[in-house]
């Protein structure tokens, strides 16, 4: 299934550098890799537009873990090359994260892969949350658009 993106709401971007340890035999990443390319755009993203940090959800009590993730592999990132990870959030109106994401080599913007992955909201006592929890509403009023 081809991966559709849609207009971010919010963008973050960072580099990173493809470590030894992240690559194949073939020296380039392997795709489980990229998983964690997306981990660590979700965290800078919420360090960024502070409030839906993983520290904020620990201190109220919610975990959002993922319940959908998928990507398209376009290129091979390989040992040593600088990378770009480009975190889209997508407002959904419901109670859940939508995330989308390029990943970019860092020396000529090339995508190397897309993906998406979608979060649930769940309570202290471990219920999925159909309406936002108070600090994610919140959230979304300060950083929005109106």
């Amino acid at each position: 299934m081809k991966i559709k993106l849609h207009e971010p709401t919010l963008t973050f971007r960072h580099e990173f550098t493809v470590r030894f340890s992240e690559v194949d035999m073939m020296k380039v990443a392997w795709h489980g890799s990229y998983v964690l390319y997306l981990e660590d755009g979700r965290e800078k993203f919420g360090a960024h537009y502070q409030g839906i940090g993983y520290e904020d959800y620990f201190r109220t009590g919610f975990v959002a873990p993922v319940v959908n993730l998928q990507i398209e592999y376009k290129q091979s990132l390989k040992s040593g090359e600088k990378a770009i990870v480009e975190t889209r959030y997508i407002y959904h109106p419901g109670a859940k994260l939508i995330f989308e994401y390029i990943v970019y080599r860092a020396s000529d913007m090339q995508e190397m892969a897309i993906a998406t992955t979608t979060q649930v909201f769940v309570s202290p006592e471990g219920e999925m949350q159909y309406t936002c929890p108070e600090f994610f509403e919140e959230w979304k009023n300060r950083w929005l658009p109106k």
